[in-house]
């Protein structure tokens, strides 16, 4: 059968909203998108890790200090489902880490900001996973079986994240005027680069078109820009807080709220590896591989020694 003629029902099948499934024909660009886009997501939860992590030790309470544990756990349980989905579209997981420590893959470029004060850890949850959740929720009904299946879970605890780091900015806002001054401070430094997190205008984005077509993605970047903005414009009212943009503003005839400029200087700065904390992040997480090479020996060790001992029995 002609390639052509794959293609075709490849597409009536997506079209039928079917999964594509590991083991069926799919165009290559369409298993290297989801690659990079899969592997992407992926260690953008392993990094995330990092800002995060930097507080465990310092949480104010035992109380907030598991919570944080336990968001942190998550974050790393959703790198490995993710690392799994990326596995059955044919490259090695070491193929994927090694192309994120030499810096050829990217992660989310919010992960390259520094989390300066204990309510970083709110304004995170807040907005960062906020910001997230607006993009998987989408990705539950995304063409590719293992991603979409690996989201549905990801997207519960997301969501709780996002509740979890509303409730730490709302106990701020209530708190002494230096706590009200740290949350407004923190979610004023979150809040541009958390808009950052939706990619660039689409107008530049050189994938969406053909994402959108292989319904990979459901909503274009300025739609789910959007419709963040709408969602945290209100919300922020509860914490009686102000979002750092003085062009905020509901536009009636639109029925949604306009804005200012994103710095997108900053944005390409930031994803060309030349943000606060690129190298940082870089850096620890080559450290964290290469320490922990005797725990992964020692694993694949024990692993070879049970299927021997299986064998024998």
């Amino acid at each position: 059968m002609p390639v052509q003629d794959f293609e075709q029902l490849f597409q009536q099948k997506i079209d039928a909203e079917d999964k594509i499934e590991p083991k069926d024909w799919m165009p290559e660009a369409y298993r290297k998108t989801n690659i990079r886009q899969i592997s992407q997501h992926a260690h953008s939860e392993i990094v995330g890790m990092l800002p995060e992590g930097n507080w465990i030790s310092r949480a104010p309470s035992l109380k907030r200090k598991a919570i944080l544990i336990a968001k942190v756990q998550d974050e790393a349980g959703h790198g490995l489902y993710l690392y799994s989905a990326a596995e059955t579209l044919g490259m090695s997981r070491d193929e994927m880490i090694n192309d994120l420590h030499s810096g050829k893959a990217k992660y989310s470029s919010i992960f390259n900001y520094p989390s300066l004060t204990w309510a970083d850890m709110g304004a995170i949850g807040w907005l960062v996973d906020g910001a997230a959740i607006l993009n998987q929720v989408m990705l539950c009904r995304t063409s590719y079986g293992p991603y979409a299946r690996a989201m549905v879970r990801i997207c519960k605890e997301e969501s709780f994240h996002q509740r979890q780091g509303f409730e730490t900015l709302l106990v701020l806002s209530r708190g002494t005027d230096e706590q009200k001054a740290m949350c407004q401070d923190s979610i004023n430094r979150w809040w541009w680069p958390s808009l950052m997190m939706f990619g660039p205008k689409d107008s530049e984005s050189t994938n969406s078109d053909q994402s959108m077509k292989w319904k990979i993605k459901r909503k274009t970047n300025d739609e789910l820009r959007q419709n963040f903005i709408d969602m945290i414009a209100e919300q922020i009212k509860v914490l009686g807080m102000t979002l750092p943009d003085e062009k905020l503003k509901w536009n009636e005839e639109k029925k949604h709220y306009d804005f200012g400029e994103i710095n997108w200087d900053e944005f390409w700065a930031v994803v060309k590896g030349n943000g606060p904390c690129n190298k940082q992040r870089l850096a620890a997480r080559r450290k964290a591989h290469e320490e922990g090479q005797w725990v992964r020996e020692a694993a694949m060790a024990f692993a070879e020694k049970r299927k021997l001992k299986t064998k024998a029995a």
